[in-house]
């Protein structure tokens, strides 16, 4: 078994430790609070007419999808760093997490709502090394930062809204398959997915394994099960019981309307799985907020308001009906449906493979890594999955940057 990092030397780091994404490991203050006061928009979607910052945008045709349903004409949004070599062997492909965009690397700017969500793993001397590598990252189909998704436009110059099809996992890679052969990559020298974007990972070696030459999936299953469903399903039910909702079709709302308050709530809820138990009493214990106790009618739990504080955000830069797309596209992810099982769809990669779990992981637990790599052929860590010592819980693929940079470096020179 593969070790890296230390929990209890990480321990002490807990409050002290940061996101490029946002705040998220930063202990809430009154100013804080401030910032995300007022009411959000009706949708965080980037839409047309919106500063596009670095996004590059490509159609790349039709496309049927799996349980019915046609897509007549997909746009993908995406980002690239580094440069495309002669021979094309070169380009890694990262895909990204459920709440994830093409913005993997760069800065907070005009266009994007945050700072790049891996920058600390790409760039020139990083661990994905863009002197090196030609490194692309898309927005995923159904998503809502430039990708074809329910917020986008039909034909018919509506959004898409309530009429956006029912995609599945296989479906976005189907789709991320059509973007490649239209940039004219017809091999990936890595393909890395954490989270979400490992589903994509394993699909992507699976569905076109003469494609994928190495394969690197972090924090993510070979099913989902149904312990993640019901709590998937019970952030669906959340957003669309809100009045605002409205069956999907509510982008005409005025300002200051919309289902943002039930998707602050899903929010919270995936929140909670994202983080340890270890580090939520670490950080935040019983404290109370600002200082008021709440015990009573008064205060606050400094932890309830974290919670909140983070689902008001997210409100700024996500979309209700794409927080649904994405969370059925996860239930749907079975690697060994309708493939003679899971067993028997890992036995079918190729690709020279590297699983990472983490220790401290309440959403996708690192017994389910660990299965993984049981049904793989060439996974270069042996016979286990590399295991991250960490006390953040799934979220460590953002923070434990050395540790997990370590791994990728590793299988970028295999």
């Amino acid at each position: 078994m593969q070790q890296y990092g230390d929990g209890r030397a990480h321990a002490h780091r807990i409050d002290r430790a940061r996101d490029n994404d946002s705040d998220l490991f930063s202990p809430v203050t009154d100013r804080m609070i401030a910032r995300v006061a007022g009411k959000p928009p009706v949708t965080g979607a980037w839409l047309v007419g919106d500063p596009p910052g670095r996004r590059q945008f490509v159609h790349v045709g039709k496309q049927d999808l799996e349980f019915g349903g046609r897509l007549d004409c997909v746009r993908v949004a995406y980002e690239t760093w580094g440069e495309l070599n002669a021979d094309r062997s070169n380009a890694v492909l990262i895909l990204h997490a459920l709440t994830g965009d093409s913005h993997v690397a760069g800065v907070r700017e005009l266009g994007h709502h945050t700072a790049g969500w891996w920058a600390d793993q790409i760039g020139p001397g990083r661990p994905i090394d863009t002197d090196r590598f030609y490194v692309v990252c898309a927005n995923v189909l159904g998503g809502c930062q430039g990708t074809t998704g329910p917020s986008t436009m039909r034909p018919s110059g509506q959004p898409w809204g309530s009429q956006f099809p029912y995609v599945s996992i296989r479906d976005i890679v189907h789709a991320s398959h059509n973007f490649s052969t239209t940039l004219g990559i017809d091999r990936w020298h890595t393909v890395i997915g954490p989270s979400m974007g490992g589903m994509q990972a394993l699909e992507w070696a699976i569905m076109y394994p003469d494609d994928v030459e190495r394969l690197v999936v972090i924090a993510a299953p070979a099913v989902t099960s149904a312990d993640r469903i019901a709590v998937n399903s019970v952030q669906v039910d959340m957003i669309r019981s809100d009045p605002d909702y409205l069956g999907g079709d509510y982008y005409d709302l005025p300002e200051g309307r919309g289902p943002w308050h039930s998707l602050a709530l899903a929010r919270r809820v995936a929140v909670t799985s994202y983080r340890s138990a270890e580090e939520f009493n670490t950080r935040f214990g019983r404290s109370a907020q600002s200082g008021v106790s709440p015990l009573g009618k008064g205060g606050r739990f400094a932890i309830e308001s974290y919670l909140d504080f983070h689902g008001n955000k997210f409100t700024r830069r996500f979309d209700a009906n794409t927080y649904i797309t994405m969370l059925e596209a996860m239930n749907s992810h079975d690697i060994g449906r309708d493939r003679g099982g899971v067993v028997e769809a890992l036995g079918s990669i190729t690709a020279k493979s590297l699983v990472v779990g983490i220790d401290s992981d309440r959403l996708y637990g690192i017994d389910e890594q660990h299965a993984i790599v049981a049904g793989l052929r060439t996974h270069i860590a042996g016979d286990e999955a590399v295991v991250v010592h960490s006390p953040y819980g799934h979220d460590s693929f953002l923070i434990e940057r050395e540790a997990i940079g370590a791994q990728l470096e590793r299988i970028l020179s295999a």
